[in-house]
């Protein structure tokens, strides 16, 4: 077992490895990416070589992982919390580049520079995943954002793409300003932006009840928010995920989703504990909000991108249940639920990315009849639909993912009942849009309007297969998975269970 000294500039290279590598193979690819001429095969070279890239990267995480090293107390962390982050990442990087060669061909993009931006974001995603600084979650922040802002206008003949990359720019900056500006007061406050140095000054300095780190706390609870796409901060992402190419979508839907939801838990747990009373009425709140608005307008779409962005935001809810619990259990059960959704995200985009023509939006009269002309893909998409709304066999992993969280939030030294209790409502509520996707493509004729279904590209069914098959499998046999989910914790401040539930350890102290 190795020990990094992470104020030793050689021991913090090589426990950043991995992101180098990423971020190193990224600069050498756009390089290449720039140097010659645009075509198609330009295009589908270069997103090869970031496939490479990705899987040598996983590789190093993988290693890491295994070695199982520690580290110092530093500006990143060194446990296995960022090296299940960096799995769920790269799962994600790796499928939104397959299915955008295949995109680029379809829609006769040339550019290459989507899956070098793809690269540059994921780099900052795994910077989110390891920062035990609140500078560190900024920088990984902007360098995931800067790069999505980007790719979420890539096709350039779209104006709703335009639309929505600029709507994503606008409000993108607002809520990094609401971060910036509470780091700020978080740093007035306590005079350090570290995470545990922030926790081990607030119970030194008796801080709990400082309107300076109160309102800084507050401030970056909105600008998570924004980030997660969690109601009423949630406005921006049906329109932008609509008119981003499909690809880019489901990145955003799931892996961005997926580095912003690690960073959070992580400044909540580690920074935050003793303030639990503080913010956690405002978390309970906004989960409650987003499992609610996200799953009853869901209902209503029959804009299959739109529906599955209002399934977003409804995850994002069933997420914030699990930050709620305010424990390493909690934190257990958001790495695994989500590797469950990015397989499953990425599945249903597959499929979209199978039936899209030009610029038109697939709709459910789109997949009508899917079955008796395409039973496999139709058979995928149920596999994903079942995985999303947590039904058992069918989408067994998305079932123990929800079912994980539910335990987390039941046994919180403070359980969360009420969360549960609307967690299992509204994942009800949400069988009426993922079923009625079912429901048509094997119960009703196939309209006469109907797009034809062309041919899959390679990329696509590749990543339609994978996701189908690890949901499957890792349902039927989760073990090896949940055992690796499990030690892939946060370090929790010492103080964390006193702070959590308060009454409960003087309760227990006293018996």
């Amino acid at each position: 077992m190795r020990y990094y000294d992470l104020a030793i500039p050689s021991h913090l290279a090589a426990a950043l490895l991995p992101d180098l590598i990423l971020i190193g193979g990224a600069m050498l690819l756009l390089l290449w990416a720039v140097w010659r001429r645009e075509s198609a095969s330009h295009q589908r070279g270069v997103g090869v070589l970031a496939i490479g890239i990705c899987v040598a990267t996983l590789v190093a995480v993988l290693l890491m992982m295994f070695d199982r090293p520690t580290a110092s107390d530093g500006p990143i962390a060194v446990d296995n919390f960022r090296w299940m982050v960096d799995v769920v990442v790269l799962l994600g990087t790796i499928a939104a580049i397959a299915l955008g060669i295949d995109d680029n061909d379809r829609t006769g993009t040339t550019t290459a520079e989507s899956h070098v931006l793809m690269l540059l974001a994921s780099s900052g995603m795994m910077l989110l995943g390891a920062a035990r600084d609140l500078i560190i979650v900024f920088l990984g922040i902007e360098l995931m954002s800067v790069a999505v802002y980007a790719l979420a206008g890539m096709n350039r003949r779209s104006e709703r793409s335009a639309e929505g990359s600029l709507k994503y720019f606008l409000l993108g900056a607002f809520s990094t300003a609401f971060l910036l500006y509470g780091i700020a007061l978080v740093y007035g406050a306590t005079g350090t932006t570290g995470l545990h140095e922030i926790h081990a000054r607030v119970a030194a300095h008796q801080l709990n009840s400082s309107p300076l780190l109160l309102i800084g706390i507050g401030m970056l609870l909105v600008g998570f928010g924004f980030k997660v796409a969690s109601v009423p901060f949630h406005m921006w992402a049906p329109d932008v995920y609509d008119g981003s190419p499909n690809p880019v979508t489901a990145y955003m839907a799931a892996t961005v989703k997926a580095a912003a939801f690690a960073a959070f838990l992580r400044v909540w747990l580690e920074a935050f504990p003793s303030e639990f009373a503080s913010w956690h009425k405002a978390v309970v709140g906004l989960a409650i909000l987003t499992m609610i608005v996200g799953n009853a307008i869901g209902l209503q779409q029959r804009n299959l991108k739109r529906m599955l962005a209002y399934s977003s935001i409804a995850h994002a809810g069933y997420l914030l249940v699990a930050i709620a619990s305010g424990t390493s259990q909690g934190a257990s059960a958001l790495i695994f639920y989500l590797l469950a959704y990015t397989l499953a995200t990425f599945g249903a985009f597959s499929v979209l990315v199978v039936m899209s023509r030009g610029d038109a939006a697939v709709t459910t009269e789109d997949i009508s009849g899917l079955w008796t002309v395409r039973p496999w893909l139709a058979v995928a998409m149920t596999v994903f639909m079942m995985a999303l709304m947590g039904f058992p066999v069918i989408g067994g992993m998305g079932f123990l993912a929800k079912w994980y969280i539910l335990k987390a939030a039941l046994q919180a030294p403070t359980p969360q009942t009420t969360l549960a209790v609307i967690l299992v409502l509204t994942t009800v509520i949400s069988a009426g849009y993922y079923l009625y996707v079912v429901m048509v493509m094997f119960m009703r004729p196939r309209a006469d309007l109907a797009p034809v279904v062309g041919h899959t590209g390679a990329w696509t069914r590749f990543v339609v297969v994978a996701c189908a098959l690890a949901i499957l499998i890792i349902g039927i046999a989760p073990d090896y998975t949940v055992r690796y989910a499990t030690v892939g914790v946060p370090r929790v401040a010492p103080a964390d269970s006193t702070a959590v539930a308060p009454t409960a350890a003087r309760t227990a102290a006293a018996r």
